[in-house]
């Protein structure tokens, strides 16, 4: 049996007792560790807890905001849903500040189409639009497709089209309507024609004998192009004074211009798109002298409010509009009635 060396057990405890305090310790750091996964699916759970907070808030603030017009409903004509690919690509040229938006502009409601839905439908819209525009010729057809379908799968959903200066522009608006549209967007800064153009002279003859509004922007913001400002459409009016012409963003920066067109064609209407929130105010404010002009066109401006593509809050749109103090009445016909005429709901 062979002797054991003086303090050679001694030393073989402290080894063992050395190994189990390292596993022992091990298991404290394992208990209290943090995991990367389990940080992570921390962080979402709270973010996710944050939103639906923020989101619920928000729902509220609306529903006050509603209650204070005696509204149930709001009805918002211009709201934004297309092909998720186009989306895509119309988000990505915001978040690069493209040349035709010039700013930083982040995208509040950044979200897949059924949450968008939910949300719209979570503030109190009764009905709102899919506006939808080509940037080139060739996209009308298959973007109405794509409406029409969208329209079919959501009844609360005013179905919309729209056209490009081009051949089949007569056709493309004619087959719409056939679809059911009632409502067009025209975006002249975006689709950098001219709406004098002969090829669209069929179009804007069928929609004045259709009656069917036509939401454009024609304003020279936030980018003037070729074709914004109130020139063209001046002309365009002179030559279709009955045409059903709904001016976005209240004709921003040209506000003056655009209220005197709507003055003069009673067919005319102007929607509210971002006008008076303070990341519009900042570089096109409203002129403050022509208030009691817009006051007394209250039986013809729209709310309009190009969600989900707004750098703020729908609330902060809505409270916008409430500090014009153009009144309750002026509020609520804006809101609701107006539109609700206009579309026969």
């Amino acid at each position: 049996m062979p002797r054991s060396v003086p303090g050679e057990n001694t030393a073989a405890a402290d080894a063992g007792e050395s190994a189990d305090a390292v596993r022992d310790g091990d298991a404290v750091r394992d208990e209290g560790a943090v995991h990367p996964h389990r940080t992570a699916r921390t962080a979402r759970d709270e973010r996710a807890a944050r939103d639906e907070r923020a989101a619920r808030d928000e729902r509220a603030d609306v529903a006050a905001f509603r209650r204070s017009l005696g509204l149930s409903r709001l009805v918002d004509v211009h709201t934004h849903f297309m092909p998720q690919r186009l989306l895509a690509k119309v988000w990505a040229y915001f978040d690069a500040a493209g040349p035709l938006v010039g700013r930083h502009w982040p995208i509040t409601y950044r979200h897949e189409e059924r949450q968008r839905l939910e949300t719209l439908r979570g503030f109190g819209v009764r009905a709102f639009t899919s506006m939808l525009y080509p940037h080139k010729p060739g996209m009308a057809r298959s973007l109405n497709d794509w409406a029409a379908e969208f329209a079919a799968r959501t009844p609360d959903c005013l179905h919309t089209a729209t056209f490009y200066a081009e051949p089949s522009a007569l056709d493309d608006v004619r087959r719409a309507l056939e679809q059911g549209a009632r409502v067009f967007k025209c975006h002249l800064q975006v689709g950098a024609y001219d709406p004098n153009d002969p090829l669209l002279d069929g179009v804007w003859a069928l929609l004045t004998e259709a009656g069917v509004p036509v939401v454009t922007h024609c304003g020279s913001g936030p980018v003037p192009g070729p074709f914004t400002g109130p020139g063209p459409v001046a002309a365009l009016l002179a030559r279709y004074p009955r045409l059903p012409l709904t001016v976005a963003h209240l004709g921003m920066p040209e506000y003056e211009e655009f209220l005197a067109l709507a003055e003069r064609y009673e067919r005319v209407t102007l929607d509210t798109t971002m006008a008076f929130t303070a990341f519009v105010e900042e570089a096109a404010p409203f002129p403050r002298r022509a208030l009691p002009r817009l006051a007394d066109l209250g039986d013809r401006v729209l709310l309009g409010t190009d969600f989900p593509n707004i750098p703020y809050s729908y609330a902060d749109a809505l409270h916008a509009l409430e500090r014009t103090d153009l009144g309750t009445a002026w509020l609520r016909a804006v809101c609701h009635d107006n539109a609700a005429r206009l579309f026969g709901l």
